[in-house]
């Protein structure tokens, strides 16, 4: 019944072969995952409720103790289950998928889209009346109340006008916490939240109260101790609950509560002993970060690494099989899927498909250079083929002596058609983050963290990404239009000159490195500004507790407490830019056969003038375009990113000085669905894009434009400076199932992964396996795939719950033959 069931989510054969290369889910994991899938995602006020009764109780406490005693609140009296069929048990919100809110942060998006979220062309949520009114009832007591209002009114009357205008794409910013990390998950397996509870007492019974520093670290300290007693509280009320189960199940599920109890009552409280508290431990924790903070991309880091030595010792004792290890990840992959998140309906268009970012890092090198690939490797990737779900985010890391079989394997996986795994190359992130001041030994370390980025697991602080989108091709506009953003008519950057006037292409780009200078500089302090909000208003006790320094400092991890704070800008809309100043220096200024004047006025009109259907396909069909590896398109935006890299280096973080090694900024390129959202509000572009329509994303070209094949795309790529894009250098490919079909064509594609990492030293690249006229057909009849899982950006989603726009972006990407 199972593999027939599985077997329906594909409709071809390469996909089909995988899935029985991999095998199927257990018959309980199977109703697990679909009990889960069919469920509907609703709004959950409880959460919301809860942080009310403690904010108010406690409003005069500092902020730290505030956060401590709201969670401990919530941890208490939330409700908590325990499903039938599964083996690990911990809730973000009342019931599975169900979207917790988050009051402190902001309320004002929940209650002026109450009766809109059922409504969305993506992203729908359901609300019942009497969620609503809940919602209604706490509302006045957050009025003004919140982190949105409190980052409001910092921000510099400067800045305001890029705010108004969603210039820098701040809306999801200003409504949450921005994680981006994983904790410290292999401290956490081998001391227990007690080993972290006896360093918070010691470092508290130390401090010389006399010294002015130390009253913020007293009371920081006694956040952790309250925070990791409420923890232990909602471990042990869920043994509770597993025994109280038990006393009405059958044989076989009494058993299996009684020993779920007994794992709740160790765990993660006390050290881990088996891989079946290992894994109960992790998820606890990952669960509960989600429940202290809405920030997103918290991930487990490299999770072969540090559950491996679990999985030796009970393989060894005869504790557990690999079929018992399979089904027991495929349980905590599923329980991954029910963390959700409501967003605002501004902020959807950059993440749309309400993704978490959650990540699972496998493979790549160990501390001592060698490479990290054990038997959990294979069970992970088995375990994640056999549940296709778009969470957790799986990534692989690459290097040049990576294991062929598990490379191989992890092919396999690819070609199942949910856009997983992604491959991060080992061979330039790790030179690039001993460049930025990382140990070498932690640099062997590091992990994936939401998309693309990376950071080292337990030891990094807010943000590795950054909170604004340089939307490159409206920097371009704003350039042409001597300063003015021609989408609104105020007025953005000085007055450089108009395109109109300008006479050489050297204008045009001296113009260009002023504006995105002066541009730079901007989003640097609406990141300050918003940075310093989110360290005053909602530090994160638990999170900081569980990366590396923060209790040796004394400092949650936003006031500088992690062992390395570094932060990213995005950029949306590259290849846009690079095809849109190839067309204007060939076409306009080397070869004259457009004026200023008359591309301009296309712009303006968006291509509807008498002539502008003709301009618009002489600056598609006859200027060079990027992921052709022609050096023409690819020098010019390698020259203009340059001055990006250069200036945002410039500028230290709030973290800076403060403790971390590091403290700055580096570029990245991890748009994720900005190019969606940014593309709206942009006009016409001189690559021939017309208005409101899609930017390119992360570092791909535009759609379409990559004539000449994979390889090609892969060397124009390669031309950016992604030894200095540490942020992450986001490439998204397409290609048809049936070009997989044969082992060759597997081993083609390795080869040019091979070279493409090695030779062309590439940051990272992921594949979506499906054909056009599959997504065509999705759009046509959801209800025949529901369980089809695209790869969006650096992350997957299920197609059907993506708006309309994003799937149309989506099924115009190109797709390459090998």
């Amino acid at each position: 019944m199972t593999k027939q069931l599985l077997t329906q989510k594909y409709t071809n054969d390469v996909q089909q072969n995988s899935q029985k290369h991999f095998g199927y889910l257990t018959e309980r994991m199977y109703s697990y995952r679909d009990k889960v899938l069919d469920k509907k995602p609703f709004i959950d006020a409880e959460r919301a409720i809860l942080v009310t009764e403690a904010y108010q109780k406690h409003q005069e406490k500092p902020n730290v103790l505030k956060r401590a005693y709201m969670l401990q609140n919530i941890l208490e009296k939330m409700t908590i289950y325990i499903d039938d069929e599964t083996m690990i048990v911990g809730n973000q919100a009342s019931s599975d998928k169900d979207a917790p809110i988050f009051p402190e942060y902001t309320l004002e998006f929940v209650v002026n889209e109450l009766d809109l979220f059922e409504k969305r062309d993506g992203d729908v949520f359901y609300i019942t009346e009497e969620t609503k009114e809940q919602i209604r009832n706490i509302a006045p007591f957050w009025e003004n109340n919140n982190l949105r209002a409190r980052a409001g009114v910092m921000l510099p009357e400067e800045v305001q006008v890029y705010m108004e205008t969603g210039f820098f794409g701040m809306e999801g910013k200003m409504n949450s916490g921005d994680a981006h990390l994983a904790v410290n998950y292999q401290k956490l397996l081998e001391e227990g939240l007690i080993g972290f509870e006896k360093k918070a007492r010691k470092a508290k019974a130390d401090l010389d109260l006399t010294k002015p520093e130390s009253i913020d670290k007293y009371h920081f300290y006694d956040s952790i101790l309250i925070t990791i007693e409420a923890v232990k509280t909602y471990a042990e009320r869920f043994a509770i609950l597993a025994k109280k189960q038990a006393k009405t199940a059958n044989a076989k599920r009494r058993q299996e509560l009684l020993d779920i109890a007994s794992i709740c009552e160790r765990v993660p409280y006390y050290p881990a002993k088996t891989f079946a508290e290992a894994v109960q431990s992790v998820w606890f924790i990952q669960c509960i970060l989600q429940i202290e903070s809405n920030g997103h991309s918290l991930s487990y880091g490299r999770f072969d690494q540090y559950m491996y030595p679990y999985v030796k010792a009970d393989l060894e004792a005869g504790r557990e099989t690999e079929d018992s290890i399979v089904e027991r990840l495929t349980n905590l992959w599923i329980k991954t899927i029910t963390i959700n998140k409501v967003r605002s309906q501004a902020h959807t268009f950059s993440s749309a498909g309400s993704p978490l970012y959650q990540n699972v890092t496998i493979g790549g090198q160990t501390r001592h250079k060698e490479d990290a690939v054990n038997p959990l490797s294979f069970l992970v990737l088995k375990s994640v083929a056999q549940t296709h779900l778009p969470q957790p985010n799986l990534t692989v890391r690459y290097h040049a002596n990576l294991d062929k079989s598990f490379m191989n394997e992890a092919i396999e996986v690819m070609k199942l058609g949910f856009g997983m795994p992604a491959f991060n190359n080992d061979e330039i992130i790790i030179p690039s983050f001993i460049k930025k001041g990382v140990s070498e030994e932690d640099a062997y370390d590091y992990s994936a963290i939401g998309c693309v980025e990376t950071a080292v697991p337990g030891k990094w602080g807010y943000r590795c990404t950054g909170m604004s989108y340089i939307n490159f091709p409206k920097v371009l506009l704003i350039t042409m239009n001597n300063g003015i953003d021609p989408a609104s008519g105020k007025r953005f950057a000085p007055s450089y000159g108009h395109f109109t006037q300008m006479t050489s292409y050297k204008e045009l780009k001296e113009a260009w490195d002023k504006t995105l200078r002066y541009l730079t500089r901007m989003s640097v302090i609406v990141e300050n500004a918003i940075d310093i909000s989110l360290e005053r208003e909602v530090p994160d006790i638990l999170c900081s507790a569980l990366t590396d320094n923060c209790i040796g400092r004394g400092k949650h991890l936003k006031e500088g407490g992690a062992v390395y704070d570094y932060i990213s800008g995005l950029q949306v809309g590259i290849a846009n830019l690079s095809d849109s100043l190839a067309a204007l220096k060939k076409l306009v200024f080397e070869e004259k056969r457009l004026t200023t004047l008359e591309v301009w006025q296309a712009l303006q009109s968006d291509y509807a003038g008498p002539r502008g259907e003709e301009i618009r396909q002489m600056l598609i069909n006859e200027a060079p375009k990027y992921g052709n590896d022609d050096d023409y398109a690819d020098s010019l935006v390698r020259e203009c990113y340059d001055v990006y890299v250069e200036e945002i280096a410039k500028y230290p973080n709030t973290r800076y000085g403060r403790g971390p090694i590091g403290g700055i900024r580096y570029s990245g390129t991890s748009s994720i669905s900005a190019n969606v959202g940014q593309g709206r509000g942009t006009l016409a572009t001189p690559d021939g894009r017309h208005a409101g329509t899609p930017l390119a994303e992360g570092c791909s070209p535009s759609h379409n434009m990559d004539k000449k094949g994979p390889t090609s795309v892969l060397k124009s790529v390669s031309k950016l400076p992604t030894d200095e894009i540490v942020g992450g250098v986001l490439l998204n490919q397409k290609v048809n199932p049936q070009t997989l079909a044969k082992e060759e064509d597997k081993q083609k594609l390795i080869a040019l992964l091979r070279t493409f990492f090695n030779r062309l030293h590439g940051y990272h690249i992921q594949y979506n396996v499906v054909s056009r006229e599959t997504l065509i057909d999705a759009q046509k009849h959801p209800e025949k795939h529901r369980d089809l899982i695209v790869r969006v950006a650096g992350y997957s989603a299920f197609f059907n719950v993506l708006s309309k726009a994003t799937q149309d972006d989506i099924i115009a990407r190109t797709e390459h033959a090998l």
